[in-house]
């Protein structure tokens, strides 16, 4: 499959798109493009997302105050009900995308609306409905205080799927939607992907091979020098289980006749991918390790069951873990790197390891670094300052890695919050509108 370029907007920018982060320094250094006055469209636009500003605030609270945690199936359907009705009332095509009941997942949010051909680009917009809080949850649904919003997904990321809704309905009234190709799917389990991951992420990936460009609305992360930033590139995941066994006995004989046994064994591997395998823009953590003479795993929940006793030498290790990476060359180094240390074992002992793909990298290419240069444009030109680039290996997985393959792409165009995933997640309630200024101008413009 060919990746789909910028076309003629990339002039100057088609090299080779597996590319190093050295991309992004060399991008930042680069002279920033004097900010334009707004013509007299672009101001209506971004006025129509100011006027709106309290309803886009009272929209992500009613989203909020749903729990939509990935298992709560009905939850998700619900937040997806309540954007189904704004994408309606914007003149889009909605329907649900149903998911295999096997599966457990709620099914997608999606909303169309066809272009005039040869108009301007078709684009992909991303967000998601689903949270990681589940029912039960102790995390506070809505809470306000000192000037910030805390609250379950308010900023991973119903608060990006609310700018969608802002810009898009700024681009209505301000009557420049029509004849824009526009696809937007919302997706109902980012934080746990159904699997097969073909079938949870092919309605996404066949939106793609029909779209020209990819934008996500992920958090916006906020650097240490105050900057507002977005996201070029993201490292892949994949799995690995390392299984480890050793020769049961009696430990007065660890070391000598019966060997070193599974732990020993384990901890030596383990240690050796931490001294020898390490390299920058990787990382590789063993979440789950399990080890005795008993040992089961429980894949499907991530937990497992051991017994053992110290004056026997263990003969089973089962280890879990992650694997993340820039790009498919550093994945076949680090995966090469392990399988070597793996398969020299001391004496009495034996492993073996496998690994398994989950999310393709999104790899910093020269167009995904081109739309960056247009939303900071767009950003700088409505007074709202310049954005900078995220280091790939700042951020975790996201579904605009299922299509950053097939076409260049922008994510972390949403809102602005602290503490995802924990229970202090928080927003900045300001970001919304901002965040909506900058997507409206960066859509009316790439859609022209």
């Amino acid at each position: 499959m060919m990746r789909k370029t910028m076309g003629s907007m990339l002039a100057g920018w088609m090299l080779p798109w597996s590319l190093s982060l050295g991309m992004l320094g060399n991008a930042a250094a680069q002279p920033q493009p004097q900010a334009q006055a707004l013509d007299p469209v672009e101001q209506r636009i971004a006025a129509e997302v100011k006027a709106w500003s309290p309803q886009a605030l009272d929209l992500l609270k009613q989203s909020v105050l749903i729990n939509s945690g990935t298992m709560n199936l009905q939850g998700v359907r619900q937040v997806g009900q309540l954007f189904r009705s704004q994408f309606d009332a914007l003149g889009f095509k909605t329907s649900w995308v149903e998911m295999p009941p096997a599966m457990g997942r709620a099914g997608h949010l999606l909303a169309t609306r066809e272009g005039t051909p040869g108009r301007g680009k078709r684009l992909l917009l991303l967000g998601h409905l689903d949270t990681v809080f589940e029912p039960g949850s102790a995390v506070p649904m809505w809470e306000l205080k000192d000037g910030r919003i805390r609250g379950q997904g308010v900023s991973d990321m119903k608060g990006g799927d609310v700018i969608v809704i802002a810009a898009l309905r700024a681009l209505h009234r301000a009557g420049v939607l029509d004849g824009a190709g526009i696809a937007v799917l919302f997706t109902g389990d980012e934080e746990e992907a159904g699997n097969p991951k073909t079938v949870s992420r092919g309605p996404m990936q066949e939106l793609a091979k029909r779209s020209d460009l990819a934008l996500s609305f992920e958090g916006s992360i906020i650097d240490k020098d105050g900057l507002a930033t977005a996201t070029v590139g993201r490292r892949a995941t994949a799995t690995w289980e390392l299984q480890v066994s050793g020769r049961q006995g009696h430990s007065m004989a660890v070391f000598g006749a019966n060997g070193y046994g599974a732990v020993y064994e384990a901890a030596r591997i383990l240690d050796a991918f931490r001294q020898q395998v390490a390299e920058p823009g990787l990382t590789f953590n063993p979440g789950l390790i399990l080890g005795g003479t008993e040992v089961t795993v429980d894949t499907a929940n991530s937990r497992g069951t051991a017994f053992g006793k110290t004056n026997v030498i263990a003969n089973s290790v089962a280890v879990k873990g992650d694997l993340r990476y820039l790009d498919y060359a550093q994945r076949d180094r680090a995966q090469a790197r392990m399988r070597d240390i793996v398969g020299h074992s001391l004496p009495g002992a034996g492993a073996s390891i496998a690994f398994q793909e989950s999310y393709p990298p999104m790899a910093v290419t020269p167009g995904n670094l081109k739309l960056l240069e247009l939303y900071s444009r767009a950003s700088q030109d409505a007074g709202l300052g310049r954005i900078g680039a995220v280091p790939a290996e700042a951020r975790g997985a996201g579904d605009i890695q299922f299509v950053a393959p097939l076409l260049d792409s922008l994510d972390g165009l949403g809102a602005s919050g602290n503490g995802a995933h924990s229970p202090n997640e928080d927003l900045d309630p300001a970001s919304i509108e901002r965040g909506a200024i900058r997507a409206a101008l960066l859509i009316y413009r790439l859609t022209r």
